[in-house]
């Protein structure tokens, strides 16, 4: 959302906002991507109808962690922040509104427990508070 509201990125901006990015990448969305891939992904195989949703949230992953990997070296322009900072948005989207849905429909409630259980185990190395802005990323008043 900040990088949507940032727009046009300053080029003042930028380094600022790479680093959050890879603040973000290193305490949060690794630990997801892995817990979705090792835990979440395996346990929605089991019904064949995801399959093709699974693959394409895998492609995502894969692109997403390029995407990271640029603003962690330092690569990415202001023109690529927003794309990025798009594709994100609609993988989170994608997997809230059609896994994660349709996975309660298909699973019971004790194995949608177990499932959160692992998730949570999963999940213990990842940071468990918001990253906070700085100065150059948080939101600011449109004009």
């Amino acid at each position: 959302m900040r990088i949507d509201r940032a727009q046009p990125i300053p080029t003042a901006d930028l380094h600022a906002l790479q680093s959050e990015i890879e603040l973000l990448f290193e305490q949060e969305i690794k630990f997801h991507f892995s817990a979705e891939e090792n835990v979440l992904f395996p346990a929605a195989r089991k019904f064949s109808e995801l399959i093709p949703l699974l693959e394409e949230l895998s492609a995502d992953h894969t692109a997403l962690r390029e995407s990271f990997s640029q603003a962690i070296a330092r690569r990415t322009s202001p023109e690529d922040l927003p794309i990025f900072a798009q594709r994100l948005a609609t993988h989170i989207r994608k997997e809230e509104r059609q896994l994660f849905e349709r996975l309660q429909q298909l699973m019971n409630a004790e194995e949608l427990a177990a499932l959160g259980m692992k998730l949570e185990e999963a999940l213990k190395e990842a940071a468990q508070s918001c990253i906070l802005p700085n100065e150059a990323t948080k939101l600011k008043a449109r004009k």
